[in-house]
Parts: structure tokens; C-alpha cells; sequence
């Protein structure tokens, strides 16, 4: 089985990978809103013709080395089939934002990139005597499965793709209040630390393997903890806000419609950005609250928050008839943002009396 038919093969894909390669760049490419917007669930089918196209091309191999022409043929449908897919994937993309736009390249690009695994190994060892070949190719058919398979799962609206990505937000910053709650405060005076160590002598022989972020917030002073304390309770409103929104903002989904391009679009896409601020400045308190706690970085951090929330607040206002419940919630983290402030302002005064105090015994 010669080199020549396997020559010929290669060109043949080259023809084909270079044609998908030009097709696919027409993802990058916004299509104009005076087209007919095409249904996600199409894309969705044509991704299960991909999947069975795939299985074919793998059970050419379950036998004997299967004809170059069986092999050129199936290579044909299959990225005829994939060329259909990426058409009708550009289609769906009409009204598009940018966080939709995203997700859907996300998802065809990797049915094109295990396409291309599938097809390029099946090429590159078409006559070869290796006998682990036909073991690669049904993982290299599996993959293109699960890829067209995760088609199924792809957001095919805006405020889907956005209440989506505003949930990873929200994640996040629970992550981050489940570190803070973790934080505990250390030894009240020396006497207790000179104990606490002894008795913990053993211990710590014993779990020597565990993390140092274990113990980073072991040392805390009580004026530390009433800070953790605080911000304890403005990531816990954070959350509470991220939540309404996205019940807020997948609330409107009955109401979008492919025309909508314009400012209901973008509003949601700039929603989506502010979520995303809050959860960079709530990482940076959480950041700040380890000993030493930054008190400047806090009260920048919660300066910012403020800030956005007011953006929040003015974004949802323009949708169609936001409910009371995120305004509240706004309402609520802005209370607990002002009780942190309090607190960060006497812990500061505690610290600088405290310095003033050791400096006059000095």
C-alpha cells in the first residue's frame, strides 16, 4: 500500500483542512444584522451528522486497511459536513454579543480541531504497519464525539451565554468568602502563644505536609478579626447581589429577540464587565485581609465596589421592568460596605494608639 496513494490522500486533506481553515475565519467575523438569524438547534444537528461521520471514518479502520478510495471518499462527506457546520455556526451568530460570539467559536473550534486530529492521524498512517494505530483511532473518534456532543450544552442567546458567565463570577466569590470564613484569630498574648505551641508540638510533626495557606490566617488580632469579620459580611452580600442579577438578567430571556442588537445587547454585555470588576476587587480584599491587613487596599476595594454597584444599578434600570429584589440587594451590600468602613476607621485608631502606647513605654 503504497506511498503514493497515501501522497495522493495528503493532498487531498490539505485541500480540505485549508478550505475549513478559511471558513472558520468567517467566525471571527460579526455577520450583518440584516441577515436571517438561524437556529442554534440546526447547528446542533448538523454537529450529531459530524458525529456519525466520525464513526464511519473509524470503522474504516476496524478491519484491514480500508481502499484510498473509501478513505478519500468518507473525507469528502465528512468535511463537506463540517464546512455545512461552521456555515450554519456563522448563521446562528446574527445579533450576537461578544460573550455569545465566544462561546459558540469556543465550541466549533473544537470540533474542528478534533476533526482535524482524527483526520490527519488516519491520513498520516494510511499503510503503516503500527499496531497501536487502531487504538488511537477510536479515542480520536470519541473526542469528536464529546466535542459535537458539547454543542448540546452551548448557549445559543445572549442572556444565556451571559447569565452563564456571570454565574462563574459568582462562583468565584464564593470561593473566596469560603477562604475568609476559614480565617481564625491567633493567640490573644504571649502566654497563650508559648502554650498553644507547646501543646501543638506533636501536631505539627504530624501534619508538616500541610499547606502554608493553612496557616496563614492563624494569626489574626482581634482587631483583624472584626475586619475579616466584616468583609465576611460584604462578600456575603456581593454574592447575594451576583444572584439577583442573574435571576434578573435570565428573566429577560422570553423577551430577547434577534433584532435585538443594539442597546439591550449591550447593556447586558456591559453588566456582565461590572460583574467581572467585582469579582477582581473582591479578590483583592480577600488578598488584603491576610496579616499584615492592607487597611489602604480595603478601603480602596470597597471604594471601587461602590462604585460599580451604582453602574449596576443605573444598567438595570434601562432593562424592562427589573424586579425590587437586586435594588435591595444593591441597597444591602452598600450598608455592609459603609459597616466595613466603620470598622476598618476604629481598627486604625486602635492601631495608632496602640503604636503611640509601646512608643511611650519604650
Amino acid at each position: 500500500m503504497g506511498k503514493a496513494e497515501r501522497e495522493r490522500l495528503n493532498q487531498s486533506l490539505s485541500g480540505h483542512l485549508n478550505t475549513i481553515h478559511e471558513t472558520l475565519q468567517l467566525l471571527d467575523q460579526t455577520p450583518a444584522s440584516s441577515l436571517d438569524k438561524l437556529s442554534w438547534d440546526d447547528v446542533v444537528k448538523t454537529g450529531d451528522q459530524v458525529s456519525k461521520q466520525a464513526t464511519i471514518a473509524g470503522m474504516l479502520w476496524t478491519g484491514e486497511t480500508p481502499e484510498a478510495k473509501a478513505v478519500e471518499e468518507n473525507m469528502v462527506t465528512y468535511f463537506n459536513t463540517l464546512q455545512g457546520l461552521l456555515l450554519l455556526s456563522h448563521g446562528s451568530m446574527v445579533g450576537a454579543g461578544p460573550t455569545l460570539s465566544s462561546a459558540i467559536h469556543a465550541s466549533i473550534k473544537q470540533v474542528v480541531d478534533c476533526s482535524f486530529k482524527l483526520m490527519m492521524e488516519t491520513v498520516s498512517s494510511y499503510g503503516s504497519r503500527n499496531k497501536d494505530f487502531k487504538l488511537v483511532v477510536p479515542q480520536l473518534v470519541g473526542a469528536v464525539w464529546e466535542a459535537c456532543d458539547a454543542l448540546k450544552k452551548t448557549p445559543a442567546s445572549n442572556i444565556t451565554a451571559i447569565g452563564r458567565a456571570m454565574t462563574q463570577v459568582a462562583v468565584s466569590v464564593k470561593d473566596v468568602l469560603r477562604e475568609m470564613k476559614e480565617l481564625k484569630p491567633g493567640p490573644s498574648n504571649q502566654t497563650e502563644a508559648a502554650s498553644d505551641d507547646v501543646a501543638s508540638h506533636d501536631d505539627t510533626r504530624l501534619n508538616d505536609n500541610d499547606s502554608l495557606s493553612d496557616d496563614l490566617g492563624n494569626d489574626l488580632s482581634p482587631e483583624e478579626m472584626k475586619v475579616a469579620q466584616s468583609a465576611i459580611g460584604v462578600m456575603t452580600e456581593t454574592v447575594v447581589v451576583l444572584k439577583e442579577l442573574i435571576r434578573t438578567i435570565t428573566g429577560l430571556l422570553k423577551q430577547e429577540k434577534p433584532e435585538d442588537t443594539g442597546n439591550f445587547v449591550d447593556t447586558l454585555e456591559k453588566l456582565l464587565k461590572l460583574c467581572q470588576e467585582i469579582g477582581v476587587q473582591i479578590d483583592e480584599l480577600g488578598a488584603s485581609l491576610y496579616p499584615p491587613q492592607e487597611f489602604p487596599a480595603l478601603k480602596a476595594a470597597l471604594e471601587k465596589i461602590s462604585s460599580i454597584i451604582d453602574e449596576v444599578q443605573s444598567k438595570v434600570e434601562s432593562l424592562t421592568s427589573p424586579s425590587e429584589a437586586i435594588f435591595k440587594a444593591c441597597n444591602d451590600l452598600k450598608s455592609s460596605m459603609k459597616q466595613m468602613e466603620v470598622t476598618l476607621d476604629c481598627c486604625s485608631t486602635s492601631e495608632i494608639e496602640s503604636t503611640m502606647q509601646n512608643v511611650s513605654l519604650g
